[in-house]
């Protein structure tokens, strides 16, 4: 079943109609009912959509990093680029930035409902939609945002185009459903209006319980959601998989079935819309080839509408590997027909060092001889000097805990597998080939090591790194690196 926002919004009307419902025998007072439904509406609303993302924290961080890394390139090319730093320290902590918003709008959500702190939840709810808001905007409004033209340059905004945006999608219900950032900026200036009455009119929100009652659920909440986000990205991998690369998932098959889809759209309709009258016309394929003459493109906008296609396209149809040569191996990876691991690691922090080393440096001459007896000659290499010559390289130490899980639980598990005739892969991004070579040398593991894009392998697990079990193409389980059991379990429990 398809969940829409439409569907979501009446489940969050309806379970708030239930709670309004019941207060008439949980509370004593006469609470103000239209206050009171808009307490519950927006707290279950937030429960609902904090809920979602709870189980994917690392998603939440990763969709922040996308925004820091905007916001750096935008304000350094303005008068307030001295806040640049903030955004960069940001990033480096986006994992806690995105575990406090997680669980901020969770607990708000049930503060709300509860009545704790009227004053408090009405500011830190309004706060917090101005947020929301201000990120769905800028996710929207970059679209009207020419690659080379700056967000704050409004002067040189052009028409909107959904390959401008710098942010795909707001990420404001996780992959759980996602949501056009029109729909998403609409959706918070929409939840703008609770969060003014609930200022204005904060002493009409109503209270349930007793004080000590309510903040024995706040503190609760607050320490029990905090544990269930850290158990999810910290301690294991998400309770719950949202995205395309569930256990289960026939990667290559399904890969298939979207590219073949997207091969079979076709467009359907031109719409066009007049620039000077704003009028806008729209009529199928086959009449406009037999009338594109009466719509000059001087004159007329010309937008394709083309057919959905039958298979929605996911990260599946993104999923492309390369070896060391750069060769794609997509198709080595994903048809081996045997079981095999994948070693996801879609970074591998780092410092480099640059070393000058010394090394010999031979000149060589070519004498001509003439060989004796004979009335011919022939060229005889012969060493004219020996001396040194100097060589800058990159040096690399990698992260200690990266290096000591590979070591650790990663390699035992590969030697293991590959003495049963399994492969193991490591898949990681694009990395200068050194930097590879000098992190196999390090790990002291035989595996080779594969590159594709940053934001496909977190999409694939979420931990770095995570090991992920294959055959023919499907995902058979995956495990967190601080999960990872033996290779003897995983033989008899998952390799049948």
């Amino acid at each position: 079943m398809k969940v829409t926002l439409t569907g979501l919004l009446i489940f969050v009307a309806l379970v708030a109609a239930v709670i309004t419902g019941l207060m008439k025998w949980l509370y004593r007072g006469k609470p103000n009912w239209l206050m009171s439904y808009l307490q519950n509406f927006s707290g279950v609303f937030f429960i609902v959509s904090g809920a979602v993302k709870a189980v994917d924290p690392l998603g939440m961080a990763y969709k922040m990093e996308q925004y820091f890394a905007e916001f750096e390139s935008v304000f350094s090319e303005t008068w307030m680029s001295f806040i640049v730093p903030m955004f960069t320290w940001m990033s480096s902590i986006s994992s806690t930035v995105a575990l406090a918003i997680i669980v901020l709008e969770i607990v708000l959500g049930i503060m709300l409902i509860i009545g704790y702190w009227r004053k408090f939840t009405a500011w830190a709810f309004f706060l917090l939609i101005v947020m929301f808001t201000f990120l769905t905007g800028f996710t929207h409004l970059t679209g009207y945002v020419p690659g080379d033209v700056n967000f704050f340059d409004f002067a040189n905004w052009g028409e909107y185009v959904d390959t401008n945006r710098k942010v795909t999608d707001c990420g404001c219900f996780g992959d759980f459903l996602k949501l056009e950032p029109k729909t998403s900026f609409f959706k918070d200036l929409g939840l703008l209006i609770p969060g003014f009455l609930f200022i204005l009119f904060w002493r009409s929100k109503h209270q349930l319980f007793t004080n000590g009652w309510r903040r024995m659920i706040t503190i609760g909440s607050f320490v029990g959601i905090t544990l269930f986000c850290l158990s999810n990205y910290v301690w294991d991998i998400p309770s719950v998989d949202f995205r395309p690369f569930f256990e289960g998932q026939h990667v290559r098959h399904q890969k298939q079935l979207e590219v073949d889809a997207a091969s079979n759209v076709k467009i359907t309709d031109y719409k066009m819309t007049n620039k000077e009258s704003g009028q806008v016309v729209q009529i199928p394929f086959a009449q406009y080839m037999k009338e594109f003459a009466s719509y000059p493109k001087e004159e007329w906008k010309l937008e394709q509408i083309r057919s959905e296609p039958e298979v929605a396209a996911t990260k599946l149809s993104d999923f492309e590997m390369s070896n060391a040569d750069g060769d794609d191996a997509t198709e080595e990876i994903l048809g081996d027909a045997n079981y095999n691991f994948w070693v996801v690691s879609y970074k591998l922090p780092s410092k480099s060092t640059t070393k000058t080393i010394a090394v010999p440096d031979t000149t060589w001459v070519m004498d001509t001889l003439k060989l004796t007896g004979l009335d011919s000659f022939e060229l005889r290499p012969r060493v004219e000097s020996v001396g040194e010559k100097t060589l800058t390289k990159d040096s690399y130490t990698f992260d200690a805990g990266l290096v000591g899980d590979y070591i650790s639980k990663i390699k035992p598990m590969a030697e293991a597998a590959e003495a049963d005739g399994f492969k193991t892969r490591i898949l990681t991004k694009y990395e200068d080939p050194g930097k590879l070579d000098n992190f196999r040398h390090t790990i002291q593991l035989g595996a080779p090591i594969y590159t594709g894009d940053d934001i496909l392998l977190k999409t694939i697990i979420r931990s770095n790194p995570g090991v992920v079990l294959m055959k023919d193409g499907m995902i058979i389980k995956k495990w967190h690196i601080n999960k990872l059991p033996d290779y003897a379990s995983i033989k008899k429990n998952f390799i049948k």
